[in-house]
Formats: C-alpha cells, sequence, structure tokens
C-alpha cells in the first residue's frame, strides 16, 4: 500500500507551548488512514509529522493539525503579550 508523508517543522518560543496544546488531539486517533506524530526538538522547534495512506488523508490531516498549530500559536502569542491584570482592580462592564 502506497504509503505518503508530510513533515513540518516550526520554529518559534512558543513551540513548548503548541507542543502541549496540541497532545489532547494527538491520544484520539481521527482517522484510521492517517496517523500523526508530534515532538520538541529543542526548547524553539516543534516537529510534526503525519503520514497516512492516500494523499485525500494525508491533506485532511493536514488540513486540520496546521490549522490546530496556527490557532495555539496565535492564542499563546496574544496571552503573552497581555499586561497582567490588577486581581484587585474592579472588571468594568462594557
Amino acid at each position: 500500500m502506497p504509503h505518503h508523508e508530510a513533515v513540518f517543522r516550526f520554529t518559534t518560543e512558543h513551540a513548548a507551548s503548541i507542543y502541549r496544546s496540541l497532545l489532547p488531539e494527538l491520544e484520539d486517533e481521527v482517522n484510521p488512514r492517517s496517523s500523526v506524530s508530534c515532538r520538541l526538538e529543542g526548547s524553539d522547534t516543534l516537529v510534526l509529522t503525519v503520514t497516512a495512506q492516500d494523499t485525500s488523508s494525508l491533506r485532511a490531516a493536514l488540513n486540520m493539525y496546521l490549522r490546530l498549530v496556527t490557532v495555539a500559536d496565535e492564542v499563546t502569542g496574544i496571552v503573552k503579550n497581555q499586561e497582567p491584570r490588577d486581581s484587585n482592580a474592579p472588571v468594568s462592564k462594557e
């Protein structure tokens, strides 16, 4: 049976946070025709490997995981750039 594989390396200061956010998704098998693995190389590189039996399954898995990586990176960036809120300050109702 043909085997298709795609490997992506993301270098970002958020690599560890993105990795942790992907772990729950990696534990559940979404499609029996594809598999995904993820690992950290050092502290700033995330390696995502997607293998599939056919190109349609490869594309579907890539779309899902690349979207998850993008969202996790954006959210981590937003959270890290926020000013800490004074816990004693009143919350405004706007």
